[in-house]
């Protein structure tokens, strides 16, 4: 025990002798001397911390007195000792100096705790041998990758100075070559000498090329003054050292020079290429010219040569850039967009999934013959009632029931100007009804409905109608008939014929028996397990259910929540209603139904299909509203021009248009005004439908027709209030209608107002002038003779000298002797006078004629 302390005396009054400072434990000091401009100098203290290694598993209390013994790194000796350690007398008491340095009695410290401050220590020796040696490798890495750097560069400045050489060599080859071509010719022979003369007089160019100087070849002609500095070439040591003398063209400079003059000498026309340009519907001739290879420039100058004014950008249709690819001597191959709607019709069903369904049944026939009538008694309603002017302006879809099998009647206008509702009509049905009134025989629409008929290929069963009537002559109808090669079976044909009466309900069941016997013969099948296709029949828009279209249903089964894309607009199904207005859950083949859900009312007429995903109908209504639209300004892009030019064809022409803005409550129905309006039109004066759309009228139609002028015309809908007080502001009426003929007569008498009045002239009656007299204050008066008919003094006058008009005007005075009169009788002498114009001669006959301005109707 007694050693153990003499020996912690002893160890303890190491410090002790120490001397006290103010520096960091760990740190250590040295002085840097920097140097600043103008001789000043500042000596900086900089100081260096060691490193410390914190020792794992230590306990809170010993972790300050482990710090000592972190060694002080000495980069030449591979084991650094401790910096204050004074030399031990044996190798276990090593660590035990640190900690009473630290003024802990080794006591306290356990045998295992100075065994792993031990470890700790030669841990941090080997750790920092490791760490010197990374070092040594990194620096020998970088070393290696500088080398292999500059040996790289090296070679790289080799090679082109290699390609220097051998270029500057090529030129002074093609120079060389040059000067003896030159010097061959006599021209060439006598430059050279004054060249070799001047190049003598003024001695060795400073900084030139040794080799040039040295051949006694004749160098080439001196550039003229100020050419030297147009073109420098490249900026080499010779040619920083030349001084103020001229410095050589470059390699690249006379490389193209030389490349230009080849170009030159070889120049050919080159081949035009015929190319075979694809072509879609419509096209900008910007892209046109760009698939031909040609400048579009140039395709707008052919424009120019045919008459057109066109701008790059304009759109034409695919037959106008035929002609033009064909003109510039292209192929060409025109292609369709519409592959997107490919597998959506006329898709191929298999014979074993195809099931019978109903007849679609047409009525047709002229107007007034008892169509609707007849469909009235066989449905037990009374449709007849509900339509303006008890005619039938609209395409009715129904469903009907005999001995259990169902029968889909469709019921077409008679009027003319429903042309196109009976063709569309024609062509989404199976059987067509020709409705003949019997005291009335065959009449136009009567012939134009078997022409529709048999365009469409569809049998036609004729129904004789009004036969209870007395003068009812059903034996005359089928006679006619045979004139329009409708041949009945009484007659000897195959079409059958049936006489019925619709106010009586005669024979309407053999009508149906005869409609049923035809639907079996015809063997009418589709596939009701897949998706649906079909027709629209009517669109229009209703104001509490939006868009509402009446469709025929031809193949497959409509569900509630399919989605179907019907010409340019589409939707999800979202209610179908049956013509009783009941709602069902889904509609098969053959049965016409109304559908809710689409964004916009479609066209009358188009097909509609149910396709997978709202992203495809969405693609193919944009498609076909582009395809659309562009058809549109294809249409009218030769007829634009300039004001100058719109102005004089308007006056060349002088056609006057009659603005009209149409609202209606179905498709149908607009589309049949707009077709008669549009045949009223003459080369004088023609309507203009500025807008025409199925629905009431809005205040956006009120400013419409006040911005461009136009009439405001409503058929079946009416106008909102709002609409109405915007009407009342802007002073428009607006004029309202339910039967198509009387706004076409309305229309009618409103152009002719446009029509400029008639100009109509009646003979009165000649004068032959005996004699001419000339009064002082007054003039000359011409005493004539009425040889034929009488002389007013209102009418114009001609005066006529050998079967000539000398002047036309009207008399300035008409006496009877010395009285003014109103008119002169044949016979009688008188005396006129010209207003404006006093040449008259003996024997000139005077002729006064009445003009009339008479108005004209379309």
């Amino acid at each position: 025990m007694s050693d153990t302390k003499s020996d912690d005396d002893k160890i303890l009054s190491v410090p002790a002798k120490k001397t006290l400072t103010l520096k960091r434990p760990g740190m250590e000091q040295g002085t840097v001397r920097q140097n600043f401009s103008h001789g000043r100098t500042k000596s900086v203290v900089v100081e260096t911390k060691k490193r410390k290694f914190s020792i794992p598993g230590e306990k809170a209390e010993t972790a300050a007195a482990a710090s000592v013994f972190t060694p002080k790194p000495a980069p030449a000796a591979p084991a650094p000792a401790p910096a204050a350690a004074a030399p031990t007398p044996a190798a276990k008491e090593a660590p035990k100096a640190p900690a009473e340095r630290s003024g802990m009695v080794l006591s306290d410290l356990s045998t295992s705790e100075i065994e792993a401050r031990r470890r700790a220590l030669e841990g941090s020796k080997v750790r920092e041998v490791e760490d010197r040696q990374r070092a040594i490798e990194d620096a020998k890495r970088r070393l290696e990758e500088e080398e292999r750097r500059k040996r790289e560069r090296d070679e790289s400045a080799r090679r082109q100075a290699e390609e220097e050489a051998r270029l500057l060599a090529e030129a002074e080859s093609r120079r060389r070559a040059e000067e003896e071509a030159r010097r061959r010719t006599p021209a060439a022979d006598l430059v050279g000498a004054e060249e070799e003369a001047e190049s003598k007089a003024k001695g060795p160019v400073r900084g030139a090329p040794i080799k040039r100087i040295a051949t006694p070849e004749v160098t080439r002609p001196a550039k003229p003054k100020g050419e030297d500095d147009r073109r420098r070439g490249k900026l080499t040591l010779s040619n920083a050292t030349a001084g103020e003398e001229a410095r050589a063209r470059s390699l690249s400079s006379m490389r193209r020079r030389q490349e230009k003059f080849k170009r030159a000498m070889h120049s050919e026309p080159r081949e035009k290429v015929m190319r075979e340009v694809v072509l879609p519907e419509t096209i900008t001739i910007q892209e046109l010219a760009s698939r031909m290879s040609e400048r579009a420039v140039d395709v707008v100058k052919y424009f120019m040569k045919e008459g057109q004014i066109l701008k790059p950008g304009d759109v034409i249709d695919a037959d106008t850039a035929e002609l033009v690819a064909a003109e510039f001597g292209h192929t060409v191959r025109r292609v369709a967009e519409s592959d997107i709607e490919e597998g959506m019709f006329n898709v191929e069903d298999k014979p074993e999934d195809q099931k019978s369904r109903p007849p679609v049944v047409t009525i047709m026939g002229h107007v007034d013959h008892g169509k609707t009538s007849l469909l009235d008694a066989i449905r037990n309603a009374n449709v007849v009632s509900g339509e303006a002017g008890g005619i039938t302006q609209h395409i009715g879809a129904y469903q009907v029931e005999k001995n259990g099998q169902k029968i889909t009647f469709i019921d077409t206008p008679g009027h003319a100007a429903f042309t196109a509702m009976r063709a569309r009509g024609a062509q989404a049905t199976d059987i067509a009804i020709l409705v003949v009134a019997a005291d009335d025989s065959v009449m136009p629409q009567t012939i134009e409905s078997i022409s529709h008929a048999k365009a469409a290929g569809v049998p036609i069963i004729v129904a004789i109608n009004k036969i209870d009537k007395p003068q009812a002559d059903a034996q005359k109808v089928r006679a006619e008939l045979l004139r329009h090669e409708v041949f009945v079976e009484s007659m000897g044909g195959e079409v059958l014929d049936v006489e019925v009466s619709a106010t009586k309900g005669t024979n309407l069941d053999k009508l149906l028996e005869a409609i049923l016997l035809q639907a079996e013969l015809l063997d009418l099948k589709a596939n009701p397990d897949r998706t649906a296709e079909g027709v629209v029949i009517e669109a229009k828009l209703d104001k509490g259910r939006g868009a509402v279209a009446t469709v025929l249903v031809q193949t497959g089964t409509l569900l509630i929540g399919d989605i179907i894309v019907a010409g340019a607009e589409w939707g999800r199904v979202r209610a179908l209603i049956n013509d009783r207005g009941e709602q069902l859950k889904e509609a098969p083949p053959a049965m016409p139904v109304e559908v809710l859900g689409l964004a916009g009312t479609p066209m009358a007429g188009e097909r509609f299909a149910v396709v997978d995903n709202e992203a495809r109908a969405r693609e193919i209504t944009d498609y076909r509203q582009r395809l659309a639209r562009d058809k549109a300004v294809a249409k009218h892009a030769g007829q634009r021009g300039s004001l100058e030019q719109m102005m004089s064809q308007l006056q060349a022409s002088g056609l006057k248009e009659f603005p009209l803005v149409i609202k209606g409550d179905v498709q149908g129905s607009i589309e049949a005004i707009v077709s008669a309006l549009d045949k009223l039109g003459t080369d004088e004066v023609r309507a203009r439908i500025v807008h025409a759309g199925a629905g009431g009228i809005t205040e956006s139609d009120v400013s419409l027709a006040e911005t461009s002028g136009a009439a405001m015309i409503g058929f079946n809908v009416r106008a909102n209030p709002q609409a109405r007080a915007a009407a009342e502001a802007a002073g428009i009426e607006i004029r309202y209608y339910n039967i198509i003929y009387d706004l076409v007569d309305d229309v009618k008498a409103a152009m002719s107002g446009l029509l400029s009045p008639e100009r109509r002239e009646t003979f009165i009656g000649n004068a032959e002038i005996l004699e001419i007299f000339d009064i002082t204050k007054v003039g000359k008066i011409a005493g004539c003779r009425v040889t034929e008919g009488k002389v007013e003094r209102g009418a114009g006058v001609r005066l006529i000298r050998d079967d000539v008009v000398i002047h036309e005007g009207t008399l300035k005075t008409l006496k009877r002797f010395k009285d003014e009169v109103a008119e002169v009788p044949g016979g009688q002498e008188c005396g006129m006078a010209f207003a404006n114009y006093e040449d008259m001669r003996v024997g000139d006959v005077i002729e006064c004629f009445r003009v009339e301005m008479i108005t004209r109707t379309l």
